[in-house]
Formats: structure tokens, C-alpha cells, sequence
């Protein structure tokens, strides 16, 4: 009994030391992958990196995605001519013509014969035994019967970019040799049935970017050694109700890339049993039939990518068990079923790039056990097949598998700027009830500014702490966190806090305005319309950034496109709705804000600067004139700083230009944070007022310090009023009462001058 006891002890320890040991076998966390075979594992983003972080080189196999055609290709035509050359080792190149005479334009070597661009309007006439003729970008427009019969040697043919319209049914008889054959780049609408009769050895036929409408299974006949058809870009609605393959059983790569196929039928392809590589890209197929590729069981590559297609047939794959290469992408489809993919057993890349896979889950790619890459529209998905080395896009440049934020500067500047956004804010608000200011409707205005550039702070600030929260396995909550209420209210206070800013700067620039180009029309508004103002401002942020969270299906989850939670919508979003919304923001409300700041801040400098030409009793103030057009040059220009970026980016994106990820992170994190940042040092912080005030504060503090010294207690207040901006209409009458004069052009330039004055 002891015995047996050690021997099962010694059999289970060997089994749990293989089992760990397998790579297949080897349980690796989210996101990571075995190092081949050995029990380590290393997150997916050190996927070939081009360091050997397994320190086996596991790591840096399969890089690129070799799968499908170039996998066929090597398979099928390199060892092909392998084999054909090794029948003829003492075969040698000659540079000598023997092809007989040659068109002057043309080339010849051996039995080659090259006559590009030669102006040639007819096949030309040369030796019999040629091999090899290029007759590319001449001016053919027809291929007459029995042109080429006297080449019974030709085995390649290149006869693209040229005119052709017309192809004789007989313009090929007599090429029983011929293996390749170009007519690409043509302008043929049509073959005639039997046309390749005679081309019983062709294995190559390229009709790329012509003009062919319709093909019947007759028009392939004779084509018995065919491997390769290419029918890229050219004008096919349909595809044959008959057997396409009939003639071609040797067929192994068919290329419909481009064209207008609406439909496949499930007879089109039941007699292409050798098909490998079936490529539908770029086409209109909006339904797939169930039994659609049911012959097709040694398909090695699918590529659907790029079509109408909206709904899979529950089992459309069970047949290609074989299938390396499989790509959906950028198909409007609304739902993939659970199970679509449990017979592709061997599938090794699979393609859903542009899909919004509303109802993702592991079990769709668990039974895919030999995936190694997989390609999606969103980073997120990559968290739903961890099992798959290298899963694209591993980030959105914004965040990344394992970071909300994926760039160190990112997440160090991301507190760095909340802390000067709060902080800059909050002292400012904080200051106001202490400073002695005459203009309390101003500074009103000023606390509202704050109070919502604060808000900015606010967001960056809740973004960090979540960065931190997920900080090493972000993949793992980034889809939950996109689509929480959480991401959704950050958002909202995101864009709460830029409309009412901008709407505020707007505001207080009609102000000044008004007070300094219309001086004496009283147009300023008074404490009640103030407040009115005001309160109406921040209703309409309130409305602008919660209308989104009112109707999901009309904005689908328009805030939670980003990890940052911010909507500028730069990238093509699944809802039109949410994509017009954010354009009226940036390019309705935002843009015209903009033009109306920069607009006044010039008429205000205008204003006052032909006031300071005309009289001239303040020719003397150039210097305040100056100092006047640098700060309205720094308020327009941090505007500009902001804003232009994010207008660019919007329109950028109406051209449907690729913007990438990485510029987003850049917008959110360092540039629409400016004016949030900036408007406390540029609305009081340098203001001469503040710095008046601050200057008597410290001159008090030595003068107390001073009295101290003597036991005395005495203080004194500051001596000075704080005008702000445009401090006329509340300064006391016996300070800005004008000496006496008759015309009111002098007063209004007087008036001006202490505007200037006071502002500067």
C-alpha cells in the first residue's frame, strides 16, 4: 500500500509539472500569454516588441499575421516553380535576341520579347518561338481572331494598360503553352463563351479593373489547369445561377475584390471543392445563405470584409473546418451569435475591425483554440479573448490595455494641470468676497467663470482617480467603465463645464464691448439682467450636456466612446445622432463664440486706438496702448490655443479623415484644459487691480510689522479703489467726473482714456 501511495504521488506530480510545463495548457490572467513552454507569462502588449521578454523567444514568434493568401501563395506557386526549374538545371540566361527581328521600340532577350510603351497598335509580328511577350501600355483596342496562333511557344502574356474593348472568341486559339495571362487595366465589358479554349495550361488569368458586367460558367471553359482567377474591380451585379467552378476544378484562389455583387447563391460555389482563398471584399452583399460555402471545406481564407452584410446565418461556417483566415470586418452586422464560430476549429486570424459588438462575450472566441490574431474595432473587445496573442487595436491613444491613460506624461500632466486648474479657481473664488471691488456685478461674472472652469479641474481630477483604479488591468474593466453612469456624469461635468466657460468668456467680451465702443448708450446690463444672464448661461450647459443621457437609442453611449469620457467624436461613431450633436457643440456653439470674442476684443483695440490718434490730449498714453494690445492679444490667443485645435479636428472629421487616438488624448488632457487654467491669471490674477491690492496687503503687513516694533496698534486700509474693466457707470461722481466741455466727442475720448487707463 505505501508502495502504490508513492507511485500515485510521483504519477501526480509528474502530470501537474507537464501540465504546467504545456503552453497550450498554461493558465495565463487576463490580457497575458504562456511563454511557450514554459509556465511564464507576459501581458499582450510585450507581444513583439522586439525584446525577448520570455527569455526563449517565444514572445517574438509569429509576428506578422501570415495567414491566409500568403500562406497559399507560398504554398501552391513557390513550390510550383521550384519544381519546374529543378527540371532544367543547365537552362541558361543569354542576352542575345532570338526572337528574330523586333520593333525598334521594343526589347528582346533570349526568347523574351518586351514592348512597353511602344505606341504599338497591333500585336507585333516576331520569331514563333518566343516565350514571353509584354505588350503593356501601347494603344490596343481589339484582339482580333487568331492574333497570337503563330505563338505556339508563349507561355506569358502581358497585355495591361491598354484600350482593349473587344476580344475575339478565337484571339487566344492556338496558346496551348500559355500559363499567365494579363488583361488588366482595360476597358472589356464582356467574354464570350469558349474565349480561353485553347489555353489548357493557363494557371494564371488576371482581369483586374475592367469594365466586365457579367461571366457564365462557359466563359472559363477549357481552363482545366486554372488556379488562380483575379476579377478585381470590375462592374459583376451577380454572380452565375450555375456552378461557377465546372470548368476550373484545379481552381484554389478566386478574387472578386471591388465589384457590385449583391447576393451569393448556394450554387455558385458547389463545384469549387479545391477552393482555398475566396476573397468578396469591397462588394454589396447585404445576405449570406446558410449553405453559401458548404463545398467549400478546404477554404483556407474568407475575406467578406467591406459589405452590406447585417446578419450571419446561424451556422453559415460549419463547413470550412479548415478556415485559417476569416475576415468580417466593417459589415454593418447588429449581432453575432454566441455560437458562430464553434467550427472553426482551426482558425488562426480573425478580422471583426469596424463591428460594434453589442452583445461580446468569452464564450464566442473560447472555442477558438489556435487564434493568435484577432483584430477589433475597439481596444476594449481584446478583453473578451484573452487567450489571443496578439489582439489589435491594443489601444486607442487615449488609453491601453492596461492603462485608462496609456502615456506616462498623460497620467502625470493629468493631475498636474487639475491641480492648477482647482487650485487657480478656487483662490480666485475665494479672494472675491475680500477684495474691495466696485463693480460687484463683474465680479459676479467672474465667480460664475470660476466656479465652472473649477469644474474642469473637477473632471481631471475624477479621471486620474480612476486611471489609478485600473491602473495595470484596465482591460479588464474598460468596457464596464465606458458604459457606467459614472463615465456618463464625468463626461456630462466635462462638457457643463467648457459650454458654460465659453459662454461666460462670451458674455463678459459683450460687456467690455459695449462699455468701451459705446461708452455713453447705456446698453450695460444692470444687477437683475446680470443675474438673469447668468442663470440662463449655466441652464444651457445643463441642458447641452445632459440631452445625451436623455435618449440612449437616438445617442447610443455618447459619452462613453472614450476611457476619458470626453465626446469629440473625431472617429466614425455607431450613432449619426450623437455625431451631428457634437459637430452643433464644436462647430455651432463653440466656433461662433469664438468669432464673436475675436470680432469684439479688435473692435475694442480700434476703438481705442484711433481714440488715441484723435485726441490729443492722450497722445501720451502709446505705452498704455500697447499694454492694452498685448493683453487683448493673450486672451484672444489662449482662446485661439483651445478652441481652433478642436475645430480642426471637427472638420477633419466631416472630411472623414483618420484621426488618430494619440491627438484626442492630447486635446482632452493638455488643450481644452487652457482656458479653464488660464482664465484666473488672465481675468484677475494680473489685473492691475489685483496687483494693487496685493501690493497694499504687503505694504500693511511692513507697516504693522513697523508699529509692532513701537506698541502701537494702529493699521492702515488700503488707499485705493479696485476698477475693473470698465468702472464708469459705478465709480463715485466726484472721481469720474469730466472737467467741462461742450463737444461730446471730447468727452467720449476722455471717457476712454481713463478706460484705457484703468484697464491697462
Amino acid at each position: 500500500l505505501c508502495i502504490t501511495f508513492f507511485k500515485y504521488c510521483v504519477f501526480s506530480l509528474l502530470f501537474i509539472t507537464v501540465a504546467h510545463g504545456s503552453g497550450q495548457d498554461a493558465k495565463c490572467s487576463l490580457g497575458y500569454f504562456p511563454c511557450g513552454n514554459i509556465t511564464k507569462c507576459l501581458p499582450q502588449f510585450l507581444h513583439c516588441n522586439g525584446v525577448d521578454d520570455c527569455g526563449n523567444r517565444a514572445d517574438e514568434d509569429n509576428c506578422g499575421d501570415g495567414n491566409g493568401w500568403p500562406m497559399q501563395l507560398d504554398k501552391y506557386f513557390a513550390n510550383y516553380y521550384k519544381i519546374t526549374t529543378s527540371l532544367n538545371p543547365y537552362e541558361t540566361e543569354t542576352s542575345e535576341c532570338l526572337a528574330g527581328s523586333v520593333p525598334v521600340k521594343c526589347l528582346c532577350q533570349g526568347l523574351e520579347l518586351g514592348c512597353d510603351e511602344a505606341n504599338l497598335r497591333a500585336v507585333p509580328s516576331v520569331s514563333s518561338n518566343v516565350t514571353l511577350m509584354s505588350l503593356q501600355w501601347n494603344l490596343l483596342r481589339k484582339l482580333p481572331p487568331d492574333g497570337f496562333k503563330k505563338y505556339l511557344d508563349l507561355q506569358k502574356l502581358y497585355l495591361q494598360n491598354n484600350k482593349i474593348r473587344s476580344v475575339s472568341m478565337y484571339a487566344f486559339r492556338g496558346l496551348h503553352n500559355l500559363t499567365k495571362l494579363y488583361l488588366s487595366h482595360n476597358r472589356i465589358t464582356f467574354l464570350k463563351p469558349g474565349v480561353f479554349e485553347d489555353l489548357h495550361r493557363l494557371e494564371w488569368l488576371i482581369i483586374e479593373d475592367n469594365h466586365l458586367n457579367q461571366i457564365s460558367p462557359l466563359t472559363f471553359y477549357g481552363l482545366n489547369s486554372l488556379i488562380l482567377l483575379v476579377l478585381m474591380n470590375n462592374a459583376l451585379t451577380h454572380l452565375p445561377d450555375k456552378p461557377l467552378c465546372q470548368h476550373m476544378p484545379r481552381l484554389h484562389w478566386l478574387d472578386f475584390e471591388g465589384n457590385y455583387i449583391h447576393n451569393l447563391r448556394n450554387v455558385t460555389f458547389i463545384s469549387c471543392s479545391s477552393l482555398t482563398v475566396l476573397i468578396m471584399r469591397k462588394n454589396k452583399i447585404n445576405h449570406l445563405n446558410e449553405n453559401t460555402f458548404a463545398s467549400l471545406q478546404k477554404l483556407d481564407e474568407l475575406d467578406l470584409g467591406n459589405n452590406k452584410i447585417e446578419n450571419l446565418p446561424p451556422h453559415v461556417f460549419k463547413d470550412l473546418k479548415d478556415l485559417s483566415q476569416l475576415n468580417l470586418s466593417y459589415n454593418p452586422i447588429q449581432n453575432i451569435q454566441g455560437d458562430q464560430f464553434d467550427y472553426l476549429v482551426k482558425l488562426k486570424s480573425l478580422s471583426l475591425e469596424g463591428i460594434e459588438i453589442s452583445n461580446i462575450q468569452r464564450r464566442m472566441f473560447r472555442p477558438l483554440r489556435n487564434l493568435s490574431h484577432i483584430y477589433f474595432k475597439k481596444f476594449q473587445y481584446c478583453g473578451y479573448a484573452p487567450h489571443v496573442r496578439s489582439c489589435k487595436p491594443n489601444t486607442d491613444g487615449i488609453s491601453s490595455v492596461e492603462n485608462l491613460l496609456a502615456s506616462i506624461i498623460q497620467r502625470i500632466f493629468v493631475w498636474v494641470v487639475s491641480a492648477v486648474t482647482c487650485f487657480g479657481n478656487i483662490f480666485v473664488i475665494c479672494m472675491r468676497p475680500y477684495i474691495s471691488s466696485e463693480n460687484k456685478l463683474h465680479a459676479m461674472s467672474i465667480i460664475s467663470l470660476c466656479c465652472a472652469d473649477c469644474l474642469m479641474g473637477i473632471y481631471l481630477f475624477v479621471i486620474g482617480a480612476f486611471d489609478l483604479k485600473f491602473r495595470g488591468e484596465y482591460n479588464k474593466h474598460a468596457q464596464l467603465w465606458t458604459e457606467s453612469i459614472h463615465c456618463q456624469l464625468v463626461g456630462s461635468l466635462a462638457i457643463l463645464s467648457t459650454e458654460v466657460s465659453v459662454l461666460l468668456l462670451t458674455f463678459l467680451t459683450l460687456e467690455k464691448y459695449i462699455c468701451i465702443v459705446y461708452p455713453f448708450r447705456c446698453l450695460r446690463p444692470g444687477k437683475c439682467r446680470t443675474i438673469m444672464v447668468l442663470i440662463l448661461i449655466w441652464t444651457v450647459g445643463f441642458i447641452v450636456a445632459f440631452i445625451p443621457l436623455s435618449n440612449k437609442e437616438f445617442f447610443k453611449n455618447y459619452y462613453g466612446t472614450n476611457g476619458v469620457c470626453f465626446p469629440l467624436h473625431s472617429e466614425d461613431t455607431e450613432s449619426t445622432g450623437a455625431q451631428i450633436y457634437s459637430v452643433a457643440i464644436f462647430l455651432g456653439i463653440n466656433l461662433a463664440a469664438f468669432i464673436i470674442i475675436v470680432f469684439s476684443y479688435g473692435s475694442m483695440f480700434y476703438s481705442v486706438h484711433q481714440s488715441a490718434i484723435t485726441a490729443t490730449e492722450i497722445r501720451n498714453q502709446v505705452n498704455k496702448e500697447m499694454m492694452l494690445a498685448k493683453r487683448f492679444f493673450f486672451i484672444v490667443f489662449t482662446d485661439a490655443l483651445c478652441w481652433i485645435p478642436i475645430f480642426i479636428l471637427k472638420f477633419m472629421s466631416l472630411l472623414q479623415v483618420e484621426i488618430p487616438g494619440t491627438i484626442n488624448s492630447w486635446v482632452v488632457i493638455f488643450i481644452l484644459p487652457i482656458n479653464s487654467a488660464l482664465n484666473p491669471i488672465l481675468y484677475t490674477l494680473t489685473t492691475r487691480p489685483f496687483k494693487e491690492m496685493v501690493h497694499q496687503i504687503w505694504l500693511n503687513y511692513r507697516q504693522r510689522r513697523s508699529v509692532s516694533s513701537k506698541g502701537s496698534q494702529k493699521t492702515y486700509a488700503p488707499s485705493f479703489i479696485w476698477v475693473e474693466m470698465w468702472p464708469l457707470q459705478e465709480m463715485p461722481s466726484e472721481l469720474m467726473k469730466p472737467p467741462l466741455c461742450t463737444d461730446p466727442c471730447e468727452m467720449s475720448l476722455i471717457s476712454q482714456s481713463t478706460r484705457l487707463s484703468s484697464y491697462s
